[in-house]
């Protein structure tokens, strides 16, 4: 059995694809996944199953999700160890930032920097990004909401062909808790 976290991206946000945590467990649930949580309601759930595969069960999880609500949801399902190794690797110093300063952007596959060689990083500074396994690592010291260089790192071109969806740090450390063994 492997504990996973599914991330949704862009529900209840704005008033549009509202999806409420409690159907979303009854509906994960009723997939047969075991010891299902979700986590705030900007769209992480946890559960436990042996069958499948991260790819698998986003596919599972997208249809089912489309099938019970009418609209369709991107969904990426990462296992703890995934979760646990995107935390190990931040190449920001954690200590001292608050939250809001820090974000994970993860997407469906891997990303090379040539995807993103358009970006020019000296005129965003004090703002900061790094690649890493499947994932972008956002530093925004003035937050997500103000940051020039998060909405350039958003642009449609940058990502097309991908799922990407973000989260900020406090979120990013509390998946690995909500997947740890025994959790």
């Amino acid at each position: 059995m492997t504990t996973y976290a599914a991330l949704l991206r862009g529900i209840n946000v704005g008033g549009s694809k509202k999806l409420p945590m409690a159907d979303l467990r009854t509906l994960l649930t009723g997939l047969g996944l075991t010891g299902v949580r979700t986590h705030l309601q900007s769209g992480q759930a946890v559960f436990t199953t042996g069958r499948g595969d991260e790819e698998s069960l986003a596919a599972e999880l997208t249809r089912a999700i489309e099938e019970r609500f009418g609209f369709p949801v991107d969904v990426l399902v990462r296992d703890h160890a995934y979760l646990a190794a995107v935390v190990e690797a931040c190449p920001f110093p954690v200590t001292g930032l608050e939250p809001r300063q820090l974000h994970v952007t993860y997407f469906s596959a891997p990303v090379t920097p040539d995807r993103f060689a358009e970006i020019d990083a000296a005129a965003h500074l004090p703002e900061e990004f790094r690649l890493g396994d499947r994932c972008l690592y956002l530093y925004a010291p003035e937050g997500l909401g103000r940051s020039k260089l998060a909405e350039a790192l958003s642009r449609r071109r940058l990502t097309k062909d991908l799922i990407a969806t973000s989260r900020n740090w406090n979120t990013v450390v509390k998946l690995v808790e909500l997947t740890s063994p025994g959790a």
